[in-house]
């Protein structure tokens, strides 16, 4: 089960009170019209559809909630991880520092800076000019605050910047 249709499922007030009592150790109607208060169609209707769906299901002793669908749900929606770069090492600096393509935060260590303006000069092309307004609709896509990120390029040596004008070093 995806976490979209769990989310779907549990949206609705009567199954998320239903699913919480079977959870809690109610086995029946009975019992989770008990807990909740709900009149015994809309809990017989609630029942169904989580049934069907398999976040309860009906055993010998009643009704038993499929607890783990949650942690199930959660690994099915994580994406396929992709190093961003090849190397274990820098790999996790720039994990550390970049979540979903973007740069969370600047490193205050010197070396962790330099492995994420290396990741980040990739984006230019090499042998080609960029013009400031260029360069800074680029790094924006990783951090609005492009001028440290466009100062910090050039300090290290992997942007020229010549006449408001910039290539790539490396």
């Amino acid at each position: 089960m995806n976490a979209e249709l769990l989310c779907g499922l549990l949206a609705e007030p009567s199954r998320l009170r239903t699913y919480s009592a079977v959870v809690l150790g109610a086995r029946g109607p009975e019992e989770i019209a008990g807990a909740t208060g709900l009149p015994a169609p809309v809990i017989l209707k609630a029942v169904q559809r989580l049934s069907k769906n398999g976040l309860i299901s009906s055993t010998a002793e009643g009704l038993r909630a499929d607890e783990a669908a949650f942690k199930d749900a959660v690994r099915e929606s994580q994406r396929e991880w992709v190093p961003l770069d090849a190397d274990p090492e820098r790999d996790a600096v720039l994990r550390a520092f970049i979540r979903d393509g973007r740069l969370t935060h600047l490193p205050t260590v010197f070396t962790k800076t330099q492995i994420v303006l290396e990741y980040l000069v990739q984006t230019f092309e090499p042998d080609r000019t960029y013009s400031e307004p260029e360069v800074n609709a680029l790094l924006n896509t990783f951090h609005p605050d492009h001028a440290t990120l466009r100062r910090l390029l050039v300090d290290a040596h992997l942007l020229n910047r010549s006449n408001s004008r910039y290539t790539r070093t490396t």
